[in-house]
């Protein structure tokens, strides 16, 4: 079972991760990104449906916005490796993502959320997919 340093429970049972996190990974993504596809091979993100439609559906979304970050995590071995993360937000008419924090570190009750929903490829690809480099 894999170690994740920075796990923390979910606010409620939907894929949403909270601000701090999303934050992290993000910096994180910024501060790798001119080196990182250097050295691993992220090319695209599975979204599972019901995922998208459970952002889709929440008040005032008329988008979706998606970031992109790297979570650090830990195997049983005590080997560090990180893994690219696609969090997505809902974005209002405005274009604005609908999202509040009175700290910058926490997400305000009336906020929309933060998903954390997808799989990067690889190990999530089609191997047959013209756009995955393989043909």
């Amino acid at each position: 079972m894999e170690k994740k340093p920075n796990d923390v429970p979910k606010p409620n049972p939907r894929n949403t991760i909270s601000l701090e996190i999303a934050k992290n990974w993000a910096k994180r993504w910024r501060q790798k990104e001119s080196s990182y596809n250097r050295y691993h091979d992220c090319r695209a993100f599975n979204i599972p449906k019901k995922d998208l439609i459970e952002v889709l559906s929440e008040d005032h979304v008329e988008s979706v916005r998606a970031y992109i970050g790297v979570e650090k995590l830990e195997n049983e071995c005590g080997d560090i490796y990180f893994q690219e993360k696609l969090m997505i937000v809902g974005v209002n008419k405005c274009g604005v993502d609908i999202l509040s924090s009175s700290d910058g570190l926490t997400l305000d009750a009336e906020s929309g959320n933060i998903y954390d929903f997808s799989s990067p490829c690889p190990n999530l690809c089609d191997p047959n997919s013209p756009l995955n480099g393989n043909n």
